[in-house]
């Protein structure tokens, strides 16, 4: 799968891109798909996202931006980070990776996949098969620049 790229020109390649993940490329899609991917990776909420789309005078509800996101994680174009049962993030970078979460911001910061290495992990139960192995790790305090 094609990573999306604003290089490539969002909105031609953002219509590509939902056609070979096998989207139909919806005026809603591929508009949420430019907010998305312009070529900086980042973590949203549904609910930033939905502001974001309400700033750019995009139209969607807050149903239609979930169902959205859950879909371009269901064809691969986004993951799912959950931090607790009430924050989920949906993260732009697919490539394996971990991430700090700082509680005092709320935000999820990319930690490089080669930076951790986890051991130890359990035989997974028969019939099935280790997909990855996320680490989010917790921290408190404000980030200094």
């Amino acid at each position: 799968m094609a990573k999306i790229s604003a290089l490539e020109g969002p909105m031609s390649f953002s219509v590509e891109t939902l056609r070979e993940a096998g989207l139909r490329p919806t005026r809603q899609r591929i508009s949420l798909a430019k907010l998305l991917f312009d070529g900086v990776d980042r973590h949203v909420t549904a609910e930033a996202l939905h502001a974001e789309a309400q700033a750019a005078g995009i139209r969607v509800s807050l149903a239609t931006i979930y169902n959205t996101l859950h879909q371009f994680t269901e064809v691969g174009l986004l993951r799912q980070v959950v931090v607790d049962g009430a924050r989920t993030y949906f993260d732009t970078n697919i490539d394996d990776h971990h991430h700090f979460y700082f509680e005092d911001e709320g935000d999820l910061v990319d930690i490089p996949g080669d930076s951790i290495v986890v051991s130890g992990l359990p035989n997974v139960p028969a019939g099935t098969t280790q997909s990855r192995v996320e680490v989010v790790v917790r921290v408190k305090g404000r980030r200094r620049s």
